[in-house]
């Protein structure tokens, strides 16, 4: 894996240096697993990865059975305002991630579910229903969730944001290290079936490594 490393690292000098990296923004640094030989639809991939840098705070609400103050809550009192497609939509848009109680769930499912399914924003058992909604049991899932990336792949090429222009080269490796172990460990044939990486910031062309 230090080929990788020193691939990625060589990408961060020479994305720094391109006139796109000069905005007024912090832009994104997106890591491309392209693949090859994969049958997607053979082949479900969907995990959660915790990196070890957090990327973002992502803006998080809890379906839970009353109102919590460590957190943005739809409580179950509130579920019939959302009968209204365009209310689901903005609620949808306006979050990140969705956690839920457990209690809740079948409710979430047929009031939420034909909005939260689609955008990839469901609560599930492997990240986001909880048993009971203490302050504890919720901070420690919210870090969980802002040190995590969701991947699930739907097409030969998964793009994932791993950084921001502002962190250090070496925290962005260690994420893109951690991403790309995640994504190589679910492929079954192993290396054979990535064709190569790419490392791009939201407003720059990729720069393609070659990691056979």
């Amino acid at each position: 894996m230090a080929e990788l490393q020193d691939l990625l690292k060589e990408a961060l000098v020479g994305l720094r240096k391109k006139p796109e990296a000069e905005r007024k923004f912090d832009q994104s640094v997106d890591l491309i697993v392209n693949l090859q030989k994969f049958e997607v639809r053979k082949h479900n991939v969907n995990i959660f990865v915790k990196v070890p840098h957090k990327i973002k705070d992502k803006k998080i609400a809890g379906f839970l059975e009353s109102v919590n103050k460590n957190i943005d809550t739809i409580p179950k009192e509130e579920f019939k305002r959302y009968k209204d497609k365009k209310e689901i939509k903005k609620l949808v848009d306006k979050y990140d991630f969705f956690i839920a109680q457990g209690s809740l769930m079948p409710l979430v499912a047929s009031t939420f579910g034909r909005a939260l399914g689609p955008s990839g924003k469901m609560p599930s058992p492997q990240m986001g229903i909880i048993l009971n909604a203490d302050d504890k049991t919720i901070s420690d899932l919210k870090e969980k969730v802002n040190k995590g990336v969701k991947i699930k792949i739907k097409e030969a090429s998964v793009k994932v944001a791993i950084g921001k222009q502002s962190m250090k080269d070496e925290d962005i490796i260690e994420n893109a290290l951690s991403i790309y172990n995640a994504i190589l460990k679910e492929m079954p044939r192993d290396k054979e079936n990535i064709k190569n990486v790419e490392l791009k910031f939201t407003m720059t062309k990729p720069i393609k490594m070659n990691v056979r």
